[in-house]
């Protein structure tokens, strides 16, 4: 679990095939200190686990899966990458909870300077947008943000000069690829709708409450 709060950035120096994966090899910017090989790390906002490591490098593995579902497919060396170590239960909960399984790909439509900020609108498939809401959460890279406006295909959010300053938002260039995680709320909250509708309907064609539909829904 993560809260979308960079630590700070590092730089893919080496990228190895690993079976129908990857394993990536990156130097952090900062002191990894207290971490150990089997902690998780976010790059970009995926979720990985560390398999060496050594004073600031440490080594990943990427999965098919997450090749195909985030941008690290199309990673090269000498990328720039947003990390976060994982959430201790003691720390802060600077951003949201972010758990860092990427739903999809966005693109980068536009930026614009407004006062002391940029607006960076997204464009997003519509499985995406279906779970945000007005000044409700997303994660971009990894980067815990608010959005501001969405619509079907895009959504739209601010970038403050410290975020722009400590993260890879600012490097992006119209047309790149970013990885999204919506807030996992909505996706409960659907999940749980979707349920009682079935439940519902179960009951209307002359179902009767009984053990399985108690543990279905939860009860028992």
């Amino acid at each position: 679990m993560f809260t979308g709060i960079i630590e700070g950035l590092g730089t893919i120096k080496e990228i190895q095939p690993a079976g129908q994966g990857k394993q990536l090899i990156l130097d952090a910017d900062f002191v990894l200190d207290d971490t150990k090989v089997g902690d998780s790390i976010a790059v970009n906002g995926a979720c990985l686990t560390v398999v060496s490591l050594e004073n600031r490098r440490f080594h990943v593995d990427a999965s098919p899966e997450s090749l195909s579902k985030t941008t690290l497919g199309k990673a090269k060396v000498g990328d720039r990458v947003n990390l976060e170590r994982a959430l201790r239960l003691s720390d802060r909960i600077g951003g949201h909870l972010v758990t860092g399984h990427v739903d999809g790909l966005g693109s980068i439509k536009q930026k614009k300077r407004v006062g002391n900020s940029i607006i960076v609108s997204i464009g997003v498939p519509e499985s995406i947008t279906r779970y945000m809401i007005t000044k409700g959460s997303v994660a971009v890279d990894g980067i815990s943000l608010t959005i501001n406006h969405f619509s079907r295909d895009s959504f739209e959010v601010s970038i403050i000069p410290h975020t722009a300053k400590m993260t890879t938002i600012d490097l992006c260039k119209i047309g790149d690829l970013v990885n999204i995680e919506t807030d996992m709320i909505g996706k409960y909250v659907e999940r749980f709708v979707l349920e009682i509708k079935s439940t519902n309907k179960e009951n209307e064609t002359g179902n009767s409450v009984n053990i399985q539909l108690l543990a279905k829904t939860g009860f028992i």
